[in-house]
């Protein structure tokens, strides 16, 4: 008992009761700050995911090479870039990016992951999704990032919230399928503005 004392006491010694203390940001899966009303994630995206989602099917890079051969899902990369500033004469478009690799077959729809999206990125996500799937909700569609990146989990979010039935998430995203040393192609994003990605 005396020992336990002892430790209270070094412990407000240590730590008042007026002392801050805050979660270390690089393990922090994310206090009620980083999400917006609407439940998806707004802030500090590079940061340990949950590990399942409650939008579609959490994939491991095994399941995920299984699926690719049995349903031939749609690969959907939606890894951030940087965008150009958006005018009236040339749109919204992307600026040049380092080379990015991603999973053979996939469609690079950029940013699409972000907790909030404007009206031009809201409709981008839903053009495209309803382009590549022929308008079937029930197509499977995999979303996959980097690992550590909420981008993946918001858009699954978003696919779901649109009405796509079967989503599958991959969390690893292109590290984990790097990992295993498994082929890799050259990314290019899809363009925003056609007239303006020349």
């Amino acid at each position: 008992m005396r020992y336990v004392a002892v430790l209270l006491l070094v412990s407000l010694a240590l730590y008042p009761p007026w002392f801050p203390i805050y979660a270390d940001d690089k393990t922090d899966t994310g206090t009620a700050n980083h999400f917006g009303t609407d439940g998806y994630r707004i802030a500090k995206y590079r940061a340990p995911t949950p590990v399942t989602t409650p939008h579609g099917v959490t994939v491991t890079t095994q399941r995920l090479q299984e699926l690719i051969c049995r349903q031939d899902p749609l690969l959907l990369d939606v890894q951030a870039v940087t965008v150009r500033p958006e005018t009236e004469e040339f749109g919204l478009s992307w600026l040049p990016v380092k080379q990015r690799f991603n999973l053979p077959g996939s469609v690079w729809l950029p940013n699409v992951g972000y907790g909030q999206l404007d009206k031009r990125m809201d409709d981008y996500f839903r053009f495209h999704l309803h382009r590549l799937t022929g308008g079937d909700l029930d197509r499977p569609i995999v979303i996959y990032c980097v690992i550590d990146c909420w981008m993946s989990w918001n858009a699954i979010r978003r696919a779901a919230a649109y009405g796509y039935r079967r989503l599958y998430w991959y969390p690893k995203g292109t590290d984990g399928w790097a990992a295993r040393d498994l082929p890799m192609q050259k990314a290019l994003p899809v363009p925003m503005n056609p007239a303006s990605e020349k």
